[in-house]
């Protein structure tokens, strides 16, 4: 069994910002794949269900970003899912819009949400797909870019990129995390 779990935070006021990219690519997984996400348990929204011949369980932290950890920990703990099962996805400025990135373990870099599950974990090897949200243009603040609203002109290339990363959770269940790295990255 795969934990994929997508970063974000909840409420209404977030969905349509950068730093949800994680929450969208699972939503296009279970609308894709017929996976219900409406139960709520371990602090997560979250559905079960088959993608490519693999069970999978879809969450989505309602934690708010920076303790993402939290409910991820609980899930590896109850079902006794190994790292090796794990697939984290989440927004990353150090990307290009519409660009996606798939690693097989590093650091969490700048990214809270994953220093909240590397730190809870104590292990930063496991799966991750980032999505490239891009840098501000300007001095802008970095917390009003991730969660500020996304200029008409971002929203279809956003778009691709989370459409990129599906496709590439798709592709590390059908063959392999080296597969999906050979065509993605």
């Amino acid at each position: 069994m795969k934990l994929i779990v997508g970063l974000g935070n909840p409420e209404a006021d977030y969905s349509k910002t950068r730093h949800n990219m994680g929450f969208n690519v699972i939503n296009s997984l279970a609308a894709m794949y017929d996976i219900d996400i409406s139960r709520n348990k371990f602090e997560a929204e979250f559905g079960s269900g088959i993608i490519e011949n693999e069970k999978v369980i879809l969450i989505k932290p309602q934690t708010f970003m920076n303790l993402s950890g939290k409910s991820v920990i609980q899930f590896i703990n109850f079902y006794k899912i190994s790292l090796d099962d794990l697939i984290v996805i989440y927004d990353d400025m150090d990307i290009d819009i519409s660009k996606i990135r798939i690693r097989k373990s590093g650091s969490p870099g700048s990214h809270n949400g994953m220093k909240s599950i590397v730190n809870i974990l104590a292990n930063d090897k496991f799966i991750r797909v980032r999505v490239g949200i891009g840098k501000p243009k300007y001095d802008e603040d970095i917390i009003n870019y991730v969660i500020g609203a996304i200029p008409e002109e971002e929203i279809q290339p956003l778009r691709e990129g989370v459409e990129k990363a599906k496709e590439a959770v798709i592709e590390i269940l059908k063959n392999n995390i080296d597969s999906a790295m050979n065509k993605f990255n």
